[in-house]
């Protein structure tokens, strides 16, 4: 049932299976690039006009879940190193907010983009208790507890008028913890995401999309990637964006933001991976 009628299954594991297959181009061929990130991406990159702007430079190969931030997208980086995936270039988009945050998505995640490993080792870093693991690891393991709450949600959006709204209006985004909380989490996140795809011989990139009222956000994290030796792209200034290019959400571009943020992606990220040498296995 989840398989024939989830549009997010259906493309994410379509994604996903694309991945797996990817290799180091051949000398002349367009760089292979793994991109990762969540609804800030989905909904703000126009990915078969990004492909067709970066064709000649670039093969680009995209997974985007929504609600993902860098827990999810570093154990599901393992894993698809794990199963043969050698991208030359890892650019990874999940804001500022997500980045920072000490979370994972329950359900989808565990069944798609975790194993049991993964499930395990998230479990560990971020120190959960005995029912929390035990669900983590029944998501990974049954389709229906991990989509039980999807399940509801959906139930819910049909049932309650602007239901998306009003989450976000009781569930605001986070704050962005303090100068040297920031520092802390962000240095030591990123070194990890470094080695990891450093390891499988591919070059990180962070690509950092616009979101309302986060420049100050955008300059410290750039700073952060700076001491990990981890190329920061941000295409576009928050700052130079009016709210009428943002969803009444005043979070995600709408069409002509991300009309904006695809041209500039396009623009810049031949650029950011040819700033030095991809690093290749051979």
């Amino acid at each position: 049932l989840l398989k024939h009628h989830s549009e997010t299954y259906d493309r994410v594991s379509h994604q996903y299976a694309e991945a797996v297959k990817m290799q180091p181009a051949t000398p002349g061929q367009p760089t292979s690039v793994l991109m990762v990130g969540n609804s800030l991406l989905l909904e703000g990159v126009d990915v078969d006009r990004l492909k067709e702007l970066t064709s000649s430079q670039m093969h680009i190969y995209p997974i985007f879940l929504e609600a993902t931030g860098y827990y999810d997208w570093f154990y599901a980086l393992q894993r698809l190193f794990r199963e043969g995936a050698r991208p030359q270039v890892v650019v990874l988009g999940v804001g500022v907010n997500s980045f920072l945050a000490n979370s994972v998505r329950e359900d989808y995640v565990p069944l798609m983009l975790f194993d049991m490993r993964d499930s395990f080792g998230v479990a560990s870093a971020l120190k959960m208790d005995r029912t929390a693991t035990s669900n983590l690891l029944l998501a990974h393991s049954s389709v229906f507890w991990d989509t039980r709450t999807v399940l509801r949600t959906q139930i819910l959006r049909h049932a309650v008028p602007h239901y998306r709204e009003l989450v976000l209006l009781l569930k605001p985004q986070p704050s962005i913890p303090r100068p040297e909380q920031f520092e802390t989490i962000a240095d030591s996140r990123l070194l990890r995401l470094r080695e990891l795809c450093e390891s499988q011989g591919a070059k990180l990139i962070l690509l950092v999309p616009p979101t309302p009222s986060s420049v100050d956000a955008v300059r410290q994290m750039t700073m952060a990637a700076q001491r990990a030796r981890v190329d920061t792209l941000v295409p576009i200034d928050p700052a130079a964006l009016s709210v009428r290019y943002y969803q009444s959400d005043e979070l995600h571009l709408n069409h002509e933001g991300a009309k904006l943020f695809t041209s500039a992606l396009a623009t810049f990220l031949p650029r950011t991976v040819d700033h030095e040498q991809v690093a290749s296995p051979n």
